[in-house]
């Protein structure tokens, strides 16, 4: 079995880990989950967490052939396109991002120019794909639930499972955005806990667990199975998605969704300019 070599980034903000995998043969590496730091209260973006996964890159002599997305995030804006700018590589994310284009291109009333077809991201994946970095083979399960579009990327021994599943005292994703379905999740969960045990499992968010004072962004399926407090050993998929269904119901809106949604969407570009050369993003008002 491969074992990447991987080095985590977190972002307290907004509760995100981003990832640099590499290949520990050569220097071809992969990045997953970046974060674009954004002040909302004043428009504002800024590159500070970009810069420390570009300083990463460039100070250990590494090439960048993967930008990957798991899923469009609905509590932090990609970076994709300026690490792109800065590193080179190809940008991925799951072909059912049209999927996503669709239902959000009508919330934000996106304009003809913004295609719902995926065209956006330089591949799109769907269950059982393969890519490689440098000599590692990365694979593909697609882990809907969450959202349409979410993925899971198996590389050697280690999975990057995005929001499908969190820490093993804080359980799985909520489902009730649109698109998202606990039974789906549930299934999509079983797929992640039927690799091997030791597989390492690289989570995209932690809020630290009731008694934890310590963010984690590393656990293994073995961990997962036993522990898990939402689909750990013994949980059915009825009582998971009565549980989850409830527990969406108490849940709030994230900070970050309506400008995270309709960047991410654009493969983490922003709408095109008005008339007057200045960006917009637009707040559906009541709509969820």
């Amino acid at each position: 079995m491969q074992t990447p070599l991987v080095t985590h980034f977190f972002d307290e903000p907004t509760n995100t880990f981003s990832y640099v995998v590499r290949d520990p043969q050569s220097s071809a590496c992969a990045i997953i989950d970046s974060v674009l730091d954004f002040d909302y209260a004043a428009g504002r973006t800024d590159v500070r967490s970009a810069d420390e996964i570009v300083r990463h890159v460039r100070n250990n002599g590494l090439t960048v052939e993967w930008i990957l997305e798991t899923h469009v995030h609905a509590d932090h804006l990609s970076a994709a396109p300026y690490l792109q700018q800065q590193l080179n590589g190809q940008t991925g994310i799951g072909e059912k991002i049209v999927d996503v284009q669709e239902i959000f291109g009508k919330v934000f009333n996106a304009g003809t120019d913004f295609a719902r077809d995926g065209s956006q991201f330089d591949r799109l994946f769907k269950e059982g794909d393969t890519f490689r970095i440098g000599k590692l083979e990365g694979r593909v399960l697609h882990t809907p639930g969450h959202t349409p579009a979410c993925l899971t990327y198996v590389i050697g021994d280690a999975a990057f499972v995005g929001d499908t599943l969190f820490a093993p005292d804080s359980g799985t994703a909520r489902c009730d955005f649109p698109g998202g379905d606990a039974h789906t999740l549930y299934r999509s969960v079983q797929k992640v806990l039927a690799l091997p045990g030791d597989t390492r499992i690289f989570l995209c968010h932690d809020y630290k667990g009731a008694g934890r004072d310590e963010f984690l962004h590393e656990t293994t399926v073995a961990e997962q199975l036993a522990n898990n407090i939402h689909v750990g050993e013994g949980m059915s998929e009825s009582d998971f998605v009565r549980l989850r269904t409830e527990r969406d119901a108490t849940l709030n809106m994230p900070r970050l969704i309506l400008p995270s949604v309709q960047v991410n969407m654009r493969a983490g570009d922003m709408p095109p300019a008005e008339d007057n050369g200045q960006v917009y993003l637009k707040v559906p008002l009541n709509r969820f």
